[in-house]
């Protein structure tokens, strides 16, 4: 069995051959904004809501979204390229905040579900 590495496929073989990468892109350029979201919704919330809610405080979590920000946006290739493990812990420090953080401060602001 030989295995031609320079051989090219087409139509859809060469796309599920590729999808990986696809895939890897999107969550790449979906990170970027959600990045984005994460640091201006903490500053936008009251500092004493986060000590209330148990949490860190306010300029802690702005450091920690703002960083995590900036590195999904200038880490090229997002986790493909060389700084693959920053930026992985940059989208978990953001999606931490977005899935923990930000339910437990507009929680203790007097927010609700809006469903």
């Amino acid at each position: 069995m030989c295995l031609d590495r320079d051989h090219t496929y087409s139509g859809p073989v060469s796309l599920l051959y590729n999808l990986d990468n696809w895939v890897l892109w999107a969550i790449w350029l979906l990170a970027i904004p959600v990045g984005g979201y994460a640091f201006v919704h903490a500053l936008m919330q009251r500092a004493d809501a986060f000590t209330a809610a148990d949490k860190l405080t306010k300029p802690a979590w702005l450091g920690i979204t703002g960083a995590s920000a900036l590195v999904l946006i200038f880490f090229q290739g997002g986790p493909l390229g060389s700084g693959a493990l920053f930026w992985l812990a940059a989208l978990v420090a953001v999606l931490v905040y977005i899935v923990d953080v930000k339910p437990a401060v507009v929680g203790v602001q007097g927010g609700g579900q809006r469903w």
